[in-house]
């Protein structure tokens, strides 16, 4: 887990603050809410806001009385202790790409199946820079629809020792994910103390909480699980086309969800979320790495701080099909941003490819070494006598070199950071090992780490019980 202590990168001024907030409070008040479930709808009824069939039209001052019983940060349990995280203030938290239906490996773009979805657990384990394999890394297509979720939670509970993100496709399967999180550590009332899944509930944008979603929120919530509360705005086609306007429906959104879930369960913690991009207004298609995807991220931070909450926003974003110079570049205006605002929960931070639809084994050795990159130059600049390196000016003296000085002999071997994908030879030994540009070097370290895994130890007592109920609940599913 990374400490952000940099100073954050601020865009909006206090005048500009005042007049988002005038505006969400007046579209959750004026234009309201929908919210496909009854249940959301009787909580709310009962809290005394205003309620014509599915639309909640909501009293700011109320939402914000909700939104203030949530914690400002909270304590996420892994199954290593050691990998256990937290989510608010300086902290950082990233995890893999999520949703994808398809994947890449080399030139081959295919459907996504189990064997995949294994692999990239594998090497969201054997890469420090990621805290969590995250949830739907990639969607494993060859197995049953009703059940799949219960051999991805298998999966990543035992393929990975780290913490792991919720299903959310239904009620259902959140609550088998809750269940098999009691098995894991020990009893529901070891996971409501310190929670141990973070989980994903998207808002249809503009202003619609669906039914499904709702039903795994209400699951979530209930047992104490973070959620993070996602407005998934394309500014076009999601929200009208400025930056004002779809912070506006941001904020309405993902507090209108906060507040929910606060009347679910009071103090249940709960991540400001933003998927914030565009699209092209030619072809109508999303497009990621935009510079309005990065001001909108550094602006979602400033105002998820405002609001004193935790927030997500930001990853190895790009629109490109290949993992090449347009996904480098579009997953770094989107991840220096991410660093910027001090991102407390980061999702997509490595695999994304082709709009999200891909999860590529190249693209995630790419984000992973991108992102420790930028942990390495966000570490604070330690300045003392040493680094000042006075004594080597002594030794040195005018017009000579410091490679065989002291002060070098003592720290050559760590001065510099090393990516672990990038070629520096000179052309003519680059040539003889191959001529291999980045993605082929990227799939050769994926490969490598996949051979190279081993799984973290678990008690084989509860493996025996999530395995057992897996196939339970399998059979019970229909599957």
């Amino acid at each position: 887990m990374f400490q952000n202590v940099m100073p954050r990168y601020e865009i909006l001024s206090q005048d500009a603050l005042a007049t988002l907030d005038a505006a969400w409070r007046r579209l959750v008040s004026e234009i309201g809410v929908e919210f496909v479930s009854d249940r959301a709808i009787e909580m709310f009824r009962a809290a005394g806001q205003k309620v014509e069939d599915h639309t909640v039209f909501l009293d700011p001052e109320f939402v914000l009385e909700q939104v203030a019983k949530a914690p400002r940060e909270f304590d996420v349990q892994a199954r290593n202790p050691e990998r256990s995280v937290h989510i608010g203030g300086d902290s950082m938290v990233f995890g893999a790409v999520y949703g994808p239906p398809f994947v890449r490996q080399g030139d081959v773009r295919r459907d996504g199946t189990m064997e995949d979805y294994r692999n990239f657990l594998k090497l969201a384990q054997s890469f420090d820079v990621l805290d969590s394999a995250g949830g739907v890394v990639n969607e494993p297509n060859d197995t049953p629809l009703d059940s799949r979720h219960l051999d991805m939670t298998y999966a990543l509970q035992t393929l990975t020792d780290k913490i792991y993100m919720g299903n959310v496709v239904s009620g259902v399967n959140a609550a088998d994910t809750i269940a098999m999180g009691a098995i894991l550590f020990g009893g529901r009332d070891k996971i409501e103390e310190t929670p141990c899944s973070i989980s994903l509930i998207n808002c249809n944008s503009p202003l619609r909480w669906d039914d499904r979603m709702l039903d795994a929120l209400f699951e979530y919530a209930a047992a104490g699980q973070p959620v993070v509360l996602t407005p998934f705005i394309l500014m076009g086609a999601m929200s009208p086309v400025t930056i004002p306007a779809a912070l506006v429906q941001q904020i309405a959104e993902a507090l209108s969800g906060i507040a929910l879930a606060q009347l679910i369960r009071p103090g249940c913690p709960v991540i400001f979320g933003s998927f914030l991009s565009n699209i092209d207004m030619q072809s109508g298609s999303p497009t990621f790495g935009t510079p309005e995807s990065g001001i909108g991220l550094l602006c979602t931070g400033q105002i998820a701080r405002h609001f004193g909450l935790p927030f997500r926003t930001g990853g190895g974003l790009t629109s490109s099909q290949l993992p090449d110079a347009q996904a480098g570049y579009e997953a770094l205006m989107t991840l220096m941003p991410t660093f910027l605002a001090g991102t407390n929960w980061v999702m997509h931070t490595a695999g994304w490819l082709d709009g999200g639809l891909v999860a590529s084994y190249e693209k995630f050795v790419v984000d992973c070494q991108i992102t420790e990159m930028l942990q390495h130059e966000f570490k604070p600049l330690e300045i003392d006598e040493g680094s000042i390196a006075f004594d080597a000016h002594q030794e040195v003296g005018h017009g000579g070199h410091f490679l065989g000085a002291m002060h070098t002999m003592e720290r050559f071997r760590t001065c510099f950071y090393r990516p672990f994908l990038s070629s520096s030879d000179n052309y003519e030994k680059w040539m003889r090992g191959g001529a291999l540009d980045a993605a082929a070097r990227a799939g050769k370290i994926a490969t490598a780490k996949i051979e190279a895994y081993e799984p973290p130890p678990i008690d084989e007592a509860i493996r025996l019980e999530l395995e057992e109920y897996v196939v339970r609940r399998r059979a019970e599913l229909g599957d």
